[in-house]
């Protein structure tokens, strides 16, 4: 294939005549690509975006929007209020889906917001002003403002999670509920028969998931459910240690935790040395994230591990296909998170 040569300077910008020739097809095959048409291959709209992004296409996006009614950019909306942990997983996650909405020549519009009240008007802004043609919404609840704003907008979103009311939702999410299940069975065959359990905030979904993955775990060990061994609400080391320290300090302790969060998990770590107990011989602890601190604890945290430049690259891709047009319910994805076995729960319990 010939390369095109371009000047800088006084010569006008790349435009789609150019991409057809460079390309050798249709003009209106490439406009159509570029836009995003249902009637155009996946490789011909993949190989176009890869054309455009190595001559410099840039689509005028003022007349772009008022001829296709697309503004060619996803949304994506982060709670920085406090008690909202998204630092572990956010530089990989953006990544994702930045690279996926890269391929197909679209960006990616982030904000912030303090609470759920500034998140909804956030969308909200960002649909009238017509910055976004749809959403993905992360850290999903069981009750969820912004899926109800967004489904009264009539505005294509698909959530890294579940939540209560699936109606016209689409997904990708994380077997938490697996990962849970599987710890807990890991624990028990090691000899641990207290097996505590520290959960998340129960608004969201994920709260709900892993401690119906925990119970099952028990009930599949023949252990015996105790909600005496039950904490919930640890987002952070801070919480994490205080609800460690309360399962340590009862009559008959556990022998072994599991944790629904990593950041939780290492305030136990915290805990258990301040009452003169060493993790993975006194006491055995096991987790969920995967986060780049667990591995640099003393000693490396077990955890179940996520992906999350594969997720956000999966989330934007679902993305497009709503907004091409696809039904919601048909996209919907539950994958495993992996195991990472490290020295934390290397103890053989026996009590």
């Amino acid at each position: 294939m010939s390369v095109v040569q371009f000047k800088s300077g006084n010569r006008d910008r790349v435009t789609i005549n150019d991409l057809a020739r460079e390309l050798g097809i249709a003009k209106g095959t490439v406009s159509r690509a570029l836009n995003g048409y249902p009637d155009i291959s996946d490789a011909t709209r993949l190989r176009v975006a890869r054309a455009a992004e190595r001559m410099g296409y840039r689509p005028m996006a003022q007349a772009q929007a008022i001829r296709t009614g697309l503004s060619r950019a996803l949304g994506l909306v982060l709670n920085a209020g406090p008690g909202n942990a998204h630092k572990p997983f956010l530089t990989d996650f953006i990544d994702g889906i930045s690279r996926a909405a890269s391929e197909e020549a679209w960006s990616l519009t982030v904000a912030t917001a303090v609470d759920e009240e500034d998140e909804v008007a956030t969308m909200a802004r960002l649909v009238e002003e017509r910055k976004v043609d749809g959403f993905i919404l992360p850290r999903t609840k069981i009750v969820d403002a912004r899926i109800d704003l967004l489904r009264r907008l009539e505005v294509p979103f698909v959530l890294y999670g579940r939540t209560g009311d699936p109606t016209g939702c689409a997904w990708f999410d994380i077997s938490g509920e697996d990962a849970m299940r599987d710890g807990v069975l890991r624990l028990a065959g090691q000899g641990h028969r207290r097996i505590g359990f520290i959960n998340g905030l129960t608004v969201y979904n994920y709260a709900t998931l892993r401690l119906g993955g925990y119970r099952e775990g028990l009930a599949q060990a023949g252990l015996a459910f105790d909600p005496v061994l039950v904490r919930e609400g640890a987002t952070t080391m801070t919480s994490g240690e205080a609800l460690g320290a309360e399962l340590l300090d009862l009559d008959a302790p556990p022998t072994a935790i599991v944790c629904a969060l990593d950041l939780a998990a290492l305030g136990v770590y915290r805990a258990a040395e301040a009452r003169g107990l060493a993790i993975g011989r006194d006491l055995s602890v096991l987790s969920y994230d995967g986060i780049p601190e667990a591995a640099t604890a003393s000693p490396p945290l077990t955890t179940y591990a996520v992906d999350t430049r594969a997720a956000g690259s999966r989330l934007a891709k679902m993305l497009f296909a709503l907004i091409r047009g696809a039904d919601p319910e048909t996209l919907r994805e539950t994958v495993p998170a992996h195991l990472i076995a490290r020295g934390s729960d290397s103890r053989a319990g026996t009590t």
